[in-house]
């Protein structure tokens, strides 16, 4: 049973979704089957049995580049449909609020654009993503957009790949020097490189929201890129497993003939011998609201309301890249950035202090239990901006909100642990993420949301007083040189005492007995001391729930006005 094809793969038998868009006219979009919602993902079309009558529908933006008139034109299907629209996590656009009634007529209107939903769902190459300020900006080296449309235009409508690979598969790729956000989550991410004074590209492979993708010991120039490309999707394509969905990704293939077979059978496909990887060139670098181009103007970065857009907001932004000749660039951070600016200026407002905050579509996804574009009323987010702390908050586990590749992750759940309380948050902590050095690590299984301000609120306090003014490099000398459940109760105990005891820098990962000795020393007198054992664990269960079963509101807490309408 095994070997058996999963239920997509049964349906790609049967019909190749290349051959079902030719009924495309005919769909009744008021009475689908499952066979139906799986076609329809790879032309962007999103829909689940318990939601039958409203959908969702995604356009692709490689590299996040739009015109401003494509992009004032969805802002007026919008209006006109009464939709939302969001900015994804890999710098698309997309719609939500689509009745059955109009899927057909506004999915036209949306490819009539000049931009495509074409294989922005499903088991497809999805959207393409690199920096914003890919060939522009300070750190650029390669300007990497004419390879993402040499790559965007090889696989859409390819009758061989659309909706036929075993799974999705994410791309990344950068030629800058320093990156807005990190490009470790994508399945394959061609990083800056350098070897034999040669600017080109380190392979990176294997990632996901929750992985971090390994070197592939491949080394690329430029021109090299699009024909390593073809050679890595077809490879996937023809060797990918088909069986299980929970181990269909490249992580899984890789983890189960390794990187080594993997590198082998693209080179079958590549033809030509690869290279080994040259010297990874990336550096950390912060970017603010305003940044220097290299021909001496200026990008400015606008912060939206955690991905949310309304039409008068488009409206503005595309007014203004109009009269001031700016380019609009989306970025995976969910920003816009108009790029090309005479002057560090802007008459245009962010709505919110989102700058380094990703978060996923939310209570808009039928996978999502809450509203998280809402929850982040309940982060510090003054702190946040203020020291350009990475957060990720996603609305499931399925991480959208790329929550494990950030300083501080977030998953939006439902919970009765705690009493009372109907929901709160996973926290993760720690991830090395601008180097793909390693994942966040769970700091908290539950955090109820009446206390997810005072509890992030201590985290960043602690890393205030480490001396450290960049979370990651704190999360690398200091946070990630201790055991998970150490961190959980370390935290917990100053909760409980009100205090922000800064942990100790530490030269290597200690053991648990130095661990239990630093704890004693100043928190000898709590009484989580009856559940410490072998280890920490049950300390921390006990502590959490003596802390966190109460009644009330986070004081810190101010509700947002609640947005039903986005236009």
């Amino acid at each position: 049973m095994e070997n058996k094809l999963n239920k997509r793969e049964r349906y790609k038998a049967q019909l190749k979704p290349i051959d079902y868009y030719k009924d495309f006219e005919k769909i009744d979009f008021e009475s689908l089957n499952e066979g139906d919602r799986y076609y329809l993902q790879d032309f962007g079309i999103f829909n689940v049995e318990f939601l039958e009558d409203e959908f969702t529908i995604r356009l692709r933006i490689p590299a996040g580049r739009i015109e401003a008139e494509q992009f004032q034109k969805i802002a007026d299907i919008v209006e006109e449909y009464d939709l939302s629209i969001v900015i994804t996590a890999r710098g698309g656009l997309q719609l939500h609020g689509v009745y059955a009634d109009n899927v057909l007529e506004i999915h036209k209107k949306v490819n009539a654009t000049g931009l495509t939903t074409w294989q922005s769902f499903g088991d497809n190459v999805r959207n393409i993503v690199a920096d914003v300020y890919d060939g522009c900006g300070e750190y650029s080296e390669i300007e990497v957009y004419p390879l993402v449309m040499q790559m965007h235009d090889y696989i859409i409508k390819n009758p061989r790949y659309v909706g036929m690979l075993p799974r999705r598969i994410s791309i990344g790729i950068s030629g800058n020097r320093a990156n807005v956000t990190s490009f470790f989550a994508n399945d394959i991410y061609f990083a800056l490189a350098k070897k034999e004074n040669t600017f080109g590209f380190n392979v990176y492979m294997g990632g996901k929201n929750t992985e971090v993708a390994q070197s592939a010991d491949i080394f690329l120039k430029d021109d090299e890129v699009f024909d390593f490309f073809k050679a890595f999707v077809e490879t996937f394509y023809t060797h990918g497993s088909r069986f299980s969905r929970a181990k269909t990704r490249l992580f899984h293939m890789i983890e189960d003939i390794g990187m080594d077979t993997l590198r082998e059978l693209i080179q079958k496909e590549y033809k030509k011998e690869l290279q080994k990887e040259g010297v990874l060139i990336l550096e950390k670098a912060t970017f603010g609201e305003f940044h220097n181009l290299k021909d001496g103007t200026y990008a400015f970065c606008y912060q939206t309301d955690f991905s949310r857009l309304n039409t008068k907001e488009i409206q503005e932004i595309a007014s203004f890249a109009t009269k001031n000749s700016a380019q609009i660039r989306i970025g995976i951070d969910q920003k816009i950035y108009l790029i090309g600016l005479m002057e560090p200026s802007s008459p245009l407002k962010s709505p919110a202090l989102s700058q380094t905050i990703v978060a996923c579509a939310g209570n808009l996804c039928p996978y999502a239990v809450w509203s998280i574009k809402n929850e982040t009323a309940y982060l510090p987010l003054e702190k946040i901006n203020k020291y350009q702390i990475q957060v990720g908050f996603s609305g499931c586990a399925k991480g959208c909100g790329r929550h494990r590749h950030t300083d501080i992750g977030l998953i939006g759940l439902k919970t009765n642990n705690f009493g009372d309380t109907d929901g709160g948050a996973r926290i993760f902590l720690g991830a090395e993420h601008s180097d793909g050095a390693s994942t966040a690590r769970q700091l908290f299984s539950m955090v109820p949301f009446a206390h997810l301000h005072r509890t992030v609120s201590l985290v960043i306090e602690l890393f205030e007083l480490s001396g450290y003014t960049n979370f990651e490099e704190y999360a690398k000398n200091i946070l990630n040189k201790y055991s998970e459940d150490f961190l959980s109760l370390w935290v917990l105990a100053n909760f409980e005492t009100k205090k922000a005891i800064p942990l100790l820098k530490l030269e290597k990962q200690e053991s648990y007995e130095f661990e239990k000795e630093l704890l004693k020393k100043e928190f000898a007198d709590l009484d989580f001391w009856g559940y410490v054992d072998e280890n920490f664990f049950n300390a921390v269960s006990y502590l959490s729930k003596k802390l966190w079963t109460i009644e009330g509101e986070d004081p810190h807490y101010k509700p947002k006005i609640e947005r039903t309408n986005f236009r």
